[in-house]
Formats: structure tokens, C-alpha cells, sequence
């Protein structure tokens, strides 16, 4: 008969979330003492310790100021005609009906796409790592390393804007000018990145000591 597996937490070995150097609690190490990465000096844990709580944390944070990411303007045109608001949508709305179908699917994709798409992962993710599930445990690990590598790539709508600050400036012949909604878009892209960093992914892959087995109640006896 095979062996069954044995995990990395059953064997006492630690694994560091900064250098990827595997660890050995020695037999004569305390069981509670902590342990420090011989290589680059991380304290080691199975888990890191309050993963769920800031991961949620900033996930809750990224959701209250999405709204006004979007319903705010991100930027003010300024020319001889007046000065005009401009929205993300608004944005995206104004490249279509101008023939710009192209750039209107990118900056849709970068700016609007992409951040509900990572907060809707991360709620998932949240969700069924809270409760210990071992539901897909490879895909959900797929999909963490997805919404991790695209993270950056929402910031789009921050360079354009900052270029345009930068480039059209011209008195009060034409100008861009930054507005409250381009902040609120920028703290949701930075919200989720830290949402994303901070979520241990180990959970994603609980282990039986996690859950240890309840014992059946008994009966009770017959009177």
C-alpha cells in the first residue's frame, strides 16, 4: 500500500514567503519559540499570521471607494470654451462615439474590467480560504497568480492623466487638471495590489491539522 502524503506542516518544515528557503524546526526548538529564516532572517510561519483579516481589510476598502472611482471625474479639460469634466465612463463613452473603438476597449479593460474582476477574485478567494475549503484548490491558486501579474495594469487611467497634467499646459488657453475621482481610482488599484500581497495563498491549501476531525456524538443512552 502507498504511503500517505505527508505535509510540510506534519513534517516541521517551514517554508520563507521572502527567500523560498525551506526550514527545519530542530528537535530541541521550543514548539511555540518562533523561528527566524537562517538566509534572510523572515520570521517563519506555517500561515502568516492575520492574512484573512488585512486582505479583507483592504478588499472592503477598495469596494467603498470604487464608486466614487468611477462616479467622480478623474480630470478637468480646460480651454477657451470652458472648462469640461471628464469620468471614466464618460471617457470611454467619448472614444467610441469617436471612431476610437480600439483605445475605448483598452482603457474599458484597464480601468473598469480588470478592478471588478480582481475584487470579485478576491472575494472568492476570501471566502473560501475563511472556510477552510478545499474546493479547486489548484484553479483558485491559478487565479491568485492571475489577479497578482495584472494588478499594476489598472493604474492606465493614472498615467494618462498625469501625462496630460504634465503635457497640456498652456494658461487659460488649454490645460488638464486632475480632480478628487482620479484619487479615489488610484487608492482602489492600490488597495487591491495589498489586498492581493497580503492574502497568504498556503491557505488555499489547508491542511488536515487545520481541521482536525470532530468525534460523532453519542447517542444518548436508553432510559
Amino acid at each position: 500500500m502507498d504511503e500517505p502524503i505527508r505535509t510540510g506542516r506534519q513534517l516541521g518544515l517551514y517554508s520563507c514567503h521572502t527567500c523560498g528557503r525551506v526550514s527545519e524546526r530542530t528537535g530541541h526548538a521550543a514548539p511555540d519559540a518562533p523561528l527566524a529564516c537562517p538566509r534572510c532572517g523572515t520570521h517563519l510561519h506555517h500561515r502568516n499570521p492575520r492574512s484573512l483579516e488585512r486582505a479583507w481589510a483592504y478588499t472592503w476598502a477598495a469596494i467603498v471607494l470604487y464608486l466614487p472611482a468611477n462616479l467622480l471625474p478623474v480630470m478637468t479639460t480646460v480651454s477657451l470654451t470652458g472648462a469640461v469634466p471628464h469620468t471614466i465612463l464618460g471617457g470611454i463613452h467619448e472614444l467610441w462615439m469617436n471612431g476610437d473603438w480600439g483605445l475605448a476597449v483598452i482603457v474599458f479593460v484597464a480601468s473598469v474590467a480588470v478592478p471588478i474582476v480582481k475584487i470579485a477574485s478576491l472575494v472568492l478567494l476570501l471566502l473560501s480560504a475563511g472556510r477552510n475549503s478545499t474546493w479547486c484548490s489548484r484553479e483558485r491558486t491559478a487565479l491568485w497568480r492571475g489577479i497578482e501579474a495584472v494588478g499594476h495594469w489598472s493604474m492606465l487611467d493614472v498615467f494618462v492623466v498625469v501625462l496630460l497634467v504634465g503635457m497640456i499646459h498652456f494658461g487659460p488657453l488649454a490645460g488638464v487638471e486632475p480632480e478628487p475621482g482620479l484619487v479615489a481610482f488610484g487608492a482602489v488599484v492600490v488597495l487591491t495590489i495589498l489586498a492581493v500581497s497580503s492574502f497568504d495563498p498556503r491557505l488555499l491549501w489547508p491542511d488536515p491539522a487545520d481541521n482536525p476531525p470532530q468525534p460523532n456524538a453519542s447517542p444518548p443512552p436508553h432510559e
